[in-house]
């Protein structure tokens, strides 16, 4: 127990958890779609993070497996939902679900996933299950909260950086750290550290959808499994279009207005006019700056967690590959 398990062994052990994750056969229909976006891959962060955060206080993964696929079933349930909401084709580089069968299917699909993931995450000791599910509901709230703020911003013109930073942190930020809580919490870490945790969670849940922010632009489709420029198409108000929107001139205004209020252009000419002022701004700098100012506080509250810091090291490892995955 005293040697710490790296980063992919745990996904591996979430891997073979998922492949073994039990779903009837019949209406084929209904769960061979959810079969389809289990088994197209994924980095499994949130389970990983259950895991990893157990494993530092030398505790038995057995015991927190159900909590961490019901994370993991519950994350892929808002990814089916939102492909649909953001009409997106692509998913880790594979047809989205909606794409594959249809809108309906999708919808239904996305619905038993949720209700399976409850089934997992409500399988713990009777002492942690009152915190546990407190925590779930707040946290599956919170994260539905966020994608509709993030529609919202679809119809307005000038969303504000801090309204932004608050959509991320319910929408993506939450899950992350609630992973970490839970995982410490049926660990029985002291309710400081569970907290401490729960916060370098916020922290660096910011600063990775930040970066995903960031590669939506100017990552590689092949490398990143989305559809490059994906955000601009969509008229996703995201970092770069915020900073963007709010260091341009007049003409660089008018260039974003007229392409963020209108959906029939020819795609590659949208994201080309787009990204000119982008590039001409300079925004990936920008957030770039954004995302390592986040990143700095959630180093702060991790080295702030009571474990060694040769405990916490498969945790910084984590943050190092998440956090530096472009230029």
């Amino acid at each position: 127990m005293n040697n710490l398990r790296s980063i992919e062994e745990l996904q591996g052990i979430i891997s073979q958890a998922i492949e073994e994750v039990d779903l009837p056969l019949e209406p084929s229909e209904l769960y061979n779609p959810i079969r389809y976006l289990l088994s197209i891959g994924g980095k499994h962060l949130r389970p990983v993070l259950v895991l990893m955060t157990a494993d530092m206080y030398q505790f038995d993964l057995t015991k927190v497996m159900p909590q961490a696929l019901g994370l993991e079933l519950f994350h892929n349930f808002t990814l089916m939902h939102d492909d649909i909401m953001d009409e997106a084709p692509i998913r880790r580089g594979k047809t989205t679900v909606h794409e594959k069968w249809n809108a309906n299917v999708a919808i239904l699909s996305g619905d038993v996933l949720f209700v399976k993931a409850y089934q997992l995450i409500v399988k713990a000791e009777s002492r942690f299950l009152h915190k546990i599910v407190a925590l779930f509901n707040k946290t599956a709230i919170e994260v539905c909260e966020g994608q509709q703020l993030d529609m919202n911003f679809e119809t307005q013109v000038d969303v504000s950086m801090s309204s932004y930073l608050k959509m991320i942190r319910f929408k993506t930020a939450v899950l992350l750290a609630c992973s970490l809580k839970i995982g410490a919490l049926v660990a029985d870490a002291s309710d400081e550290d569970q907290e401490n945790l729960y916060h370098f969670g916020i922290h660096i849940g910011i600063a990775f959808q930040l970066m995903d922010d960031i590669l939506d632009v100017y990552g590689d489709q092949k490398d990143f499994g989305k559809q490059v420029a994906g955000d601009i198409l969509s008229n996703k108000k995201t970092c770069l279009y915020i900073t963007a929107y709010e260091k341009a001139n007049i003409d660089q205004r008018k260039v974003l207005d007229y392409y963020f209020s209108h959906q029939d252009f020819e795609p590659k000419q949208k994201v080309l006019e787009v990204m000119k002022v982008y590039d001409a701004i300079g925004v990936k700098a920008s957030c770039l700056e954004m995302m390592a100012e986040n990143h700095t506080l959630a180093i702060g509250y991790l080295n702030s967690v009571s474990v060694t810091k040769e405990r916490k090291s498969v945790l910084f490892k984590f943050i190092e590959i998440l956090m530096f995955r472009v230029n």
